[in-house]
């Protein structure tokens, strides 16, 4: 067996310290490495694969694009794929009239998304509308921009004379609510700071709140109570706020329907989709807008200031286009919903472990967070690093697994996140649930 790690070879893996399995191909739920060994793909990668590994059809799909028209100038020229898949993906938004421009990473949409915001304040005659507020925990990208939205501590400090001041507010995170508050009493207490931080930056100044809808990896899934998003949406309208959804994991069935927004009857101005789009076959992402934010520019002889040289790839646009088509043939996001259901029931047997604090979820989103007091809720030190061991154990095991750290108190704090391909079978999520018994054993006597 090769040893793929720094420094040998020429890549510059992200991680220097570690050996990386050299995979083969994938099926289905699972991955294969060049020893024949399987890991059962717990986590979709990195949230991304939603219908599966290794689907000819799609990989079909990119051939024959490839070989009519790989790419073309998205300035110059438009094609069927793209707008067949803006067409589709309007289709199952809340989104009244939108309109759909395609990129190729998240990152790069959210910062698309909060440019568009700005131009439409500065054509609509308010250039003083340019601060963004954010959540606390949350995560937008690694760009300077959505690095700057995020409240990533350990991602953000060797860079912090780079990012934007922006202004955060609590997230509603119910397990480790700041006012120790249960949700059925609250009055959802959150979504009130976001009108007490519009206050204090001005109405005037302020021109988006960014957010996700369903927690992604910086709270573990955490849902946030069916009153919160009504309030929000209340609070922007009333103080005339873009609400900017980041929806690049939780999009595309991930939460068992199209969109997290749809679990709320949320409207946004404008929404961000990524990773999902295309089950991770082709890189592309797409930002969705109302036409009524497009009509100031438009109306002014101005264009979408925002231009990238692989802005509606033909070869992208197709893959996505047949990822819906996948998606909707086979039922996979009824499917995401059915077995995220039965994959919740079924993990709430680590409850028993003294290190397992919460559980939650919608769809195939599922977060476990670690604890190493559950009375209290203390987390481990930072130092103990016990979401990093806890995910090289289980992949030992040959199960992938998605780390996160620090959401407890912006150091401290760890989780993993469960978001495997919709086309998993009950025979897996028993796997699943073992491997996760097995390691949190093993934890249990190193911890």
């Amino acid at each position: 067996m090769s040893d793929y790690r720094y420094p040998k070879g020429s890549v510059l893996y992200r991680r220097f310290h570690q050996s990386f399995p050299l995979i083969t191909h994938g099926r289905g739920a699972y991955l294969f490495d060049d020893e024949g060994k399987a890991y059962l793909d717990g986590s979709g990668g990195a949230a991304v694969v939603n219908i599966g590994h290794g689907v000819e059809e799609i990989a079909g799909v990119l051939s024959r694009q490839a070989r009519k028209a790989a790419y073309v100038n998205g300035l110059q020229f438009t094609h069927l794929p793209v707008e067949q898949l803006a067409e589709r993906i309007a289709s199952f938004l809340t989104i009244p009239i939108g309109k759909v421009f395609f990129m190729t990473s998240g990152s790069e949409a959210i910062e698309a998304g909060i440019k568009l915001a700005r131009q439409y304040w500065l054509e609509s005659g308010k250039p003083k509308k340019r601060r963004l507020i954010s959540l606390r925990p949350s995560y937008h990208g690694n760009t300077l921009a959505a690095l700057s939205l995020s409240a990533r501590k350990h991602y953000q400090d060797a860079f912090r004379p780079f990012l934007l001041k922006n202004a955060k507010i609590d997230a509603p995170y119910c397990y480790r609510c700041p006012w120790d508050l249960a949700p059925s009493v609250c009055r959802v207490k959150c979504a009130g700071e976001l009108e007490k931080e519009i206050r204090l930056q001005g109405r005037e100044n302020v021109a988006a709140f960014v957010t996700e809808i369903i927690g992604g990896s910086s709270t573990g899934a955490s849902v946030p109570p069916p009153e919160y998003w009504k309030a929000v949406r209340e609070i922007c309208d009333r103080n005339e706020v873009l609400l900017i959804a980041d929806e690049v994991m939780t999009g595309l069935g991930r939460t068992g329907k199209w969109l997290a927004c749809h679990h709320y009857g949320l409207v946004p101005d404008i929404l961000i989709l990524g990773k999902g789009l295309t089950s991770g076959y082709f890189p592309l992402s797409a930002v969705a807008a109302k036409a009524s934010l497009l009509e100031p520019l438009f109306e002014r002889g101005k264009d979408f200031l925002h231009a990238q040289t692989f802005v509606h790839h033909p070869v992208g646009c197709a893959a996505g286009l047949a990822t819906i088509a996948r998606l909707r043939r086979h039922r996979l996001i009824h499917r995401s919903a059915k077995l995220g259901e039965m994959l919740l029931a079924r993990l709430r047997c680590l409850f028993s472990h003294p290190h397992v604090g919460d559980i939650r979820g919608k769809g195939l989103l599922i977060g476990l967070e670690f604890v190493a007091d559950k009375k209290t809720k203390r987390p481990f030190p930072r130092a103990a690093r016990y979401a990093e061991t806890f995910v090289a154990r289980a992949l030992e095991r040959g199960l992938v697994l998605w780390p996160n750290t620090g959401q407890a108190n912006g150091t401290d704090g760890d989780l993993v996140i469960l978001a495997p391909p919709f086309v998993i079978g009950e025979k897996e999520i028993d796997l699943m649930v073992e491997i996760l018994e097995e390691t949190l054993s093993d934890m249990e006597k190193i911890a």
